[in-house]
């Protein structure tokens, strides 16, 4: 007799899907009872994890890449043990539930990211499966593996569909993550209906063009079939692993399996009737016999996978102490105790010298500083390493051999380490997901660089980090007309101001490097948000400061007008940011002649002022003086600090020598001066 068990569970997520979906009268019924038979053989015959401690170290990670099925997760986590009742199924997509409607980070135990933009998810995974993969290598000792685990991410057609999936699994071939196991649930069916007619690509060859190992087109609901290919998978030595499993869209439905129906709308009563037939499931909505319950509960095998790890750990701790309190403060997300003196050594060492450098090279400057003393900074460039200058002496680039393990270099002092510059090559998007894939895991603090203007590439994944509080860096250079002869394509007009629209990403456009060494220093210590540092190609002279303690406020006055030879209050207020804090000093010097008085107000980051008491705004930004902000871009933001002018660019940039558009623009003293006098005269 066949044994029943298999069935049982898989209709238990069916039945779970189905009623959710339906009493919320919104969602995706179709992947989680598609993917039911899937999901029984992974997550009950091979995932490592405990439901009563979802942030258990050495857990295996999955990913929901195809966000919309998130009844399949929340029935998983639900009838496994984790702390989501049933009344939690029932509120699916209600206010302030722990089942929104789609996974999201931070509000349901057990959910690893937050996914929904179809291929992040996928992305995601390839950084997770790294960050194992660099710390196995970095931590474990001879007879001591305690970061041990695999990464599992189920995805659907639009996964493939969206173009960031092909460039991050073709670096998950280039990295040989051979613990990243995908399950691709090919059902044909997307919201527009069968994708033959646009979606006709070999997805197992591709697959074996990036250097992954493809398994199958297997039977998807087939649970000892998918059991025994993930099993296959886990032996993979150098490869990742892609196993397409055939299913059926809505699979138990009479009249919406395999039709688009079923994806994106609930069954509809009667086809709920029809469907409970057809799985001979007599039990009412939300009712799950005690049976599935027993046979799905993980509790305790997810205690005594947890305690033999815990043995394990202790052996290590044992042998290697200084290791083992390292990978625990580094999983944990805390900064070593030498922080804060290293990034006050470093801001003042910058005061100290004054240089006169692009702010992209000040930004490598302060890197050197930070890199050394924090060996949880992984950078990495998409394929502009030496324009964005995010790879330092302590930074080798990251190189796998023949079989897939991590190259050994020699750092500056001669100590063989493993790579810590990550070459992306040109693929922006997927560098900014698997960033977020590489903070989600734990372990180190991801840098990325590339040119402000292809931050429009990546910003669904800076919006996604944003969104989950992660600690990820962009770096991004090249922010203004000033890089010149690139022309318009290149250079940035609106996505300074596009940027500071993001909840929760701190954005920087500092103006000097001591300026560019706090924002870093802010940027390392923004434990819950990531930061964006926007940065020049051309240099910029030092801007002398007697306080270097207000920096990290966001703004501070750099200049009163007794600096320029007049003992009088200030009239006017010039705002400047990056470059273009030298005009403002250059036109505070014209004005003086013209013994008109003028604070200049270096605001390096506009969110993080933004968030200062109203009595430090101001006294920055006194009420009853004009304002008047300088910044090479569009102006549109500018008018909530009540500006009475702004100069700014609101079209687009012409491709001609740096110095020739700055005049071109009127970004000279002369006109921010002229723009000063004009403000005044109206008064």
């Amino acid at each position: 007799m066949a044994d029943i068990t298999p069935s049982l569970m898989a209709n238990s997520i069916r039945a779970l899907a189905m009623d959710a979906v339906q009493q919320a009268n919104s969602g995706h019924p179709g992947a989680p009872m598609g993917m039911a038979d899937i999901a029984v053989a992974l997550w009950d015959r091979h995932l490592k994890h405990s439901p009563q401690n979802p942030h258990w170290m050495d857990r295996d990670r999955f990913v929901l890449s195809n966000g919309h099925g998130s009844m399949l997760l929340y029935a998983l986590l639900h009838l496994t043990g984790y702390k989501l009742p049933m009344s939690e199924l029932q509120a699916f997509r209600q206010l302030h539930s722990k089942t929104p409607g789609h996974p999201e980070l931070g509000y349901t135990p057990g959910v690893e990211t937050t996914t929904g933009p179809l291929g992040q998810g996928l992305s995601n995974a390839v950084g997770m499966a790294l960050s194992e993969k660099l710390l196995a290598k970095e931590f474990n000792r001879e007879g001591h593996a305690v970061v041990d685990h695999h990464t599992y991410v189920f995805l659907g057609d639009g996964c493939l569909m969206e173009g960031i999936s092909h460039e991050a699994s073709a670096l998950a071939g280039a990295w040989k993550l051979n613990k990243l196991i995908a399950l691709y649930d090919d059902n044909g069916i997307s919201i527009d209906g069968q994708v033959a007619p646009w979606f006709i690509d070999n997805t197992a060859l591709r697959f074996t063009a990036y250097g992954w190992n493809v398994i199958g087109p297997i039977d998807g609901h087939d649970t000892e079939a998918v059991s025994v290919a993930i099993g296959q998978a886990q032996q993979s030595a150098d490869k990742p692993t892609l196993i397409i499993c055939k299913t059926h869209i809505g699979k138990g439905s009479p009249n919406r399996a395999n039709t688009a129906k079923a994806h994106g709308e609930p069954l509809g009563a009667e086809e709920i009737k029809l469907t409970r037939e057809a799985l001979d499931w007599p039990h009412a909505p939300f009712k799950i016999p005690q049976e599935s319950y027993d046979a799905w509960d993980a509790k305790a095998r997810g205690l005594s996978a947890e305690a033999a790890w815990d043995a394990k750990f202790a052996a290590y701790k044992a042998a290697h102490p200084a290791l083992a309190a390292e990978l625990l403060r580094r999983m944990k997300g805390d900064l070593p105790k030498s922080f804060s003196q290293l990034a006050v050594d470093t801001v003042i060492g910058a005061h100290t010298k004054a240089e006169t450098v692009a702010s992209r090279k000040a930004s490598q400057l302060a890197l050197e500083a930070f890199t050394a003393g924090l060996p949880e900074l992984l950078g990495g460039s998409a394929d502009l390493t030496g324009s964005n200058l995010t790879n330092t002496k302590s930074t080798p680039s990251l190189r796998f051999d023949l079989n897939g393990e991590v190259v050994q270099t020699p750092d500056s002092n001669g100590v063989s380490v493993g790579g810590r510059h990550i070459n992306y090559g040109v693929r922006e998007f997927g560098m900014a997901a698997i960033m977020n894939g590489i903070a989600l895991h734990g372990g180190f603090i991801p840098y990325g660089g590339t040119f402000l203007t292809f931050s429009d590439y990546s910003r669904n994944a800076i919006r996604m980090a944003a969104l989950m509080k992660l600690r990820v860096v962009h770096v991004f250079t090249h922010d203004s007309i000033g890089l010149g002869e690139d022309g318009p394509t290149h250079q940035s007009i609106e996505h300074a101001a596009s940027l500071r629209l993001i909840p929760n990403l701190d954005v920087w456009r500092p103006g000097d490097t001591a300026e560019t060494a706090v924002a870093w220093a802010v940027a390392l210590q923004n434990k819950n948000k990531p930061t964006a540092l926007l940065l020049s190609r051309q240099n910029l002279p030092y801007a002398p400061k007697d306080d270097l303690g207000q920096i990290s406020k966001g703004a501070y006055v750099l200049a009163e007008p007794n600096e320029v030879g007049l003992n009088k209050k200030a009239q006017a207020v010039i705002i400047a940011t990056g470059s273009e804090v030298q005009l403002a000093l250059k036109a505070q010097e014209l004005l003086a002649t013209y013994k008109i008085a003028v604070r200049v107000v270096s605001m390096p980051s506009t969110t993080t002022f933004d968030k200062q008491k109203p009595a430090y705004k101001s006294e920055v930004l006194p009420e009853g003086i004009p304002r008047i902000a300088v910044e090479m871009g569009v102006t549109d933001g500018w008018w909530k600090y009540g500006c009475a002018a702004v100069v700014g660019i609101d079209s687009y940039g012409e491709s001609a020598p740096a110095p020739v558009l700055f005049k071109h623009f009127g970004f000279t003293p002369e006109n921010v001066a002229d723009t000063v006098r004009k403000v005044l005269s109206k008064k």
